[in-house]
């Protein structure tokens, strides 16, 4: 097909990271191929830009497929697929091999040696003049459809493009009617709903120790099996941090159809129980009984936290363990194994904006990314109703889908 007498073009709807990845890789397997980007506002990779804190978490240190795939709370078995063709090792050796050396922080997320997402932009962008990929900014697209065995796609400026194929990677929509160009193709959309999200706490006294990190809590939703552990901070509305983001990809849509209103219960010790609490508490009864209660924070947990526990169970600041009464101290013991905490709401962070649902699996190719509606039609990215927790995940899915989609094209 590629000895075709006319030059064949690749659209690639999206300029962001999956849409990026995908041109310029096509752009390079295939010389002969035309490829476009097009991006409805007026800058590309944007998202790229913003990520971890302005560093780009390009990926996660985590070299085996299996173990990788369970960090996507939807579309596990999806990608689990697609990795086999382009993993964690092929992007890191895809950036080197182009002057970025990434680096493993001690939690697994890699970033740039240079600890800027500028880096990875520049990056792409100079594969783009490299390989002449084209990029039309500011065009949105209305409407696609098959017209003499080709791809039009209409424009909100009432021009149109025809290519021989397309590449749809226009990213996560927050709301179903932004779909509505693409339902046109027939594809079902699994309607989105926000995932990484942080829990609103209002009128709660703990917002007070806003700024607060707990290293290693753990945190329950009552009346679901949703539970997880890690890093926790406290904030001015509530909670947030990895323990409570990776909760909320986990618990997407069961949180939506609670409207955001559930009770958790925190425990502060990561996974200790009650009974071995009450009895470290007893034994320092035992030995150090004269020593006042706040002054002795036996489970090294942040100082402003142990005071705010102790206040809350009913402790005086003079208190000594000794002295303490067993109503005090139970109330105590439960407050730092299974604290309660209504949530109502929550926040997003616009810029990180991860949403789960999308383009409905069953009908693509996870070893192609190819439509299974419609030759030539390709997705990538969080188009795809694939999302993973927060820590790289999700940009190793936008470099895999892209790098798939590209080599099904430039072959074809």
């Amino acid at each position: 097909m590629s000895a075709a007498t006319h030059q064949q073009t690749l659209l690639v709807i999206g300029g962001g990271a999956a849409g990026f990845f995908c041109a310029v890789n096509a752009a390079r397997m295939n010389p002969l191929l035309r490829v476009i980007i097009l991006e409805k506002s007026s800058k590309v990779l944007s998202k790229v830009k913003v990520s971890g804190g302005g560093r780009c978490n390009v990926t996660h240190a985590c070299f085996d497929v299996q173990e990788l795939s369970k960090r996507y709370p939807r579309g596990e078995h999806f990608v689990r697929k697609a990795f086999h063709q382009f993993f964690t090792k092929d992007t890191i050796a895809w950036f080197e091999e182009r002057g970025v050396k990434l680096k493993a922080e001690a939690d697994g997320r890699m970033f740039p040696v240079t600890d800027s997402s500028q880096t990875i932009i520049d990056c792409l962008l100079r594969e783009v003049n490299k390989y002449k990929v084209e990029l039309l900014l500011n065009r949105e697209v209305k409407k696609l459809e098959v017209e003499n065995e080709k791809w039009k796609v209409e424009l909100n400026n009432s021009d149109s493009i025809t290519a021989d194929y397309v590449c749809i990677a226009s990213g996560g929509f927050p709301k179903l009617q932004q779909f509505d160009w693409l339902k046109g193709t027939g594809h079902t959309i699994v309607p989105p709903v926000p995932s990484l999200f942080t829990f609103n706490i209002p009128q709660h006294p703990i917002t007070q120790l806003m700024g607060v990190v707990v290293p290693e809590a753990t945190i329950k939703i009552q009346s679901t099996k949703l539970k997880n552990t890690g890093p926790l901070l406290i904030t001015h509305w509530g909670m947030s941090g990895p323990c409570v983001l990776k909760l909320s990809a986990w618990g997407a849509r069961e949180l939506q159809e609670r409207n955001y209103d559930f009770t958790i219960n925190v425990n502060w010790l990561n996974d200790a129980k009650e009974q071995d609490v009450k009895e470290e508490l007893q034994l320092i009864r035992n030995t150090n009984g004269s020593q006042k209660i706040v002054n002795n924070n036996l489970f090294h947990l942040p100082n402003r936290l142990w005071a705010f526990l102790l206040q809350e169970a009913g402790i005086k600041d003079e208190g000594r363990w000794a002295d303490l009464p067993s109503k005090e101290q139970n109330k105590l013991i439960q407050l730092l194994c299974n604290h309660p905490f209504h949530v109502k709401g929550k926040t997003t962070f616009k810029e990180e904006f991860v949403t789960a649902g999308g383009v409905d699996l069953k009908q693509v190719d996870a070893n192609t990314m190819q439509s299974k509606l419609h030759p030539n039609l390709f997705f990538a990215g969080e188009i795809l109703d694939v999302d993973g927790i927060t820590g790289g995940f999700n940009f190793q899915h936008a470099w895999t889908s892209g790098f798939i989609a590209a080599k099904t094209i430039a072959q074809l």
